[in-house]
């Protein structure tokens, strides 16, 4: 009886996939339709023909939640290594095997305690991908965010040392590692393949999502447009972040001792009063007795 049982989820499973994958092959992408109102030319035909089951799962999805997977990809880095189409295929494989795993429990399970285990195992599957992804995400920017004030103190030294804005960003970039680096080092990049600053620091202010370095990116912005003494800009925005950096710990220190008050009361406490109390109740037990 087991193995009818198993043979069945594996046929719901293999189902469901098959299934999904019928249902996006046959709704029409927006190059198939854009190509109904203005008919493609001959290399545009041949990429839409040898588009790949990813792509076609990027091309029918809702152009908010691609959106919001590509800024994803972009804050956390892996432009290179990652694609929304890519991210999109584990998504629906991963849920897919939520759903094998919610039809086994729902089929085998005995009892409450396995059944809720299984259910959670199949949410905690379903949502991994968006955790995942936006788990990485925001470690860079927080990685940025930490790493700013001490990128700024340095280009203000270089800068007062006499230095340009971009020689001074370049050395900062060369003494630090990091994601804050990488993004000072590509803005440089852009700028000596021929891109204006202006053009040059709004990419950089799309691929990352900190709000200091955006408040320090247009502050430089307007420096540059008005002609504003970029040193009186640098000494000012790196005083700032730290004073800034300041506030964030003496704010996450206050928030220690509310932290603590569920762990010691639902863990530390009972354990502690088992130990002081069992002896004092054997005591009582025995006296009693």
């Amino acid at each position: 009886m087991t193995v009818y049982v198993y043979l069945g989820i594996a046929a719901v499973a293999l189902g469901f996939g098959v299934l999904v994958y019928l249902a996006i092959s046959a709704i029409p992408s927006r190059a198939d339709v854009a190509a109904v109102v203005a008919p493609p030319t001959e290399s545009e035909r041949v990429r839409v023909e040898r588009r790949t089951f990813a792509e076609s799962l990027n091309s029918v999805m809702p152009r908010g939640y691609t959106g919001w997977i590509q800024r994803k990809i972009i804050h956390a880095g892996k432009t290179n290594q990652w694609t929304v189409g890519g991210f999109l295929l584990i998504r629906v494989a991963l849920a897919a095997a939520s759903v094998l795993i919610l039809v086994a429990t729902l089929v085998l399970a005995r009892g409450p305690l396995p059944t809720a285990l299984g259910i959670i195992s199949a949410v905690l599957v379903l949502v991994a991908p968006e955790v995942i992804l936006s788990g990485r995400a925001d470690d860079r920017q927080k990685a940025i965010l930490l790493a700013l004030p001490d990128t700024l103190d340095q280009m203000t030294i270089a800068v007062e040392a006499g230095l340009g804005f971009e020689a001074a960003m370049a050395k900062a970039a060369r003494n630090t590692t990091g994601p804050l680096s990488e993004e000072l080092v590509r803005t440089l990049q852009d700028m000596s393949i021929g891109r204006s600053r202006f053009d040059a620091y709004s990419a950089l202010l799309t691929r990352t999502d900190c709000d200091d370095l955006k408040r320090f990116i247009r502050a430089v912005q307007q420096a540059d447009r008005y002609g504003i003494a970029i040193a009186d800009v640098l000494r000012v925005q790196s005083s700032e972040m730290r004073v800034k950096r300041r506030q964030r710990a003496e704010e996450k220190a206050m928030k220690v001792p509310i932290k603590v008050v569920f762990p010691l009361v639902f863990a530390i406490l009972p354990v502690l009063f088992i130990v002081l109390l069992f002896p004092a109740v054997l005591g009582i037990i025995g006296a009693f007795s």
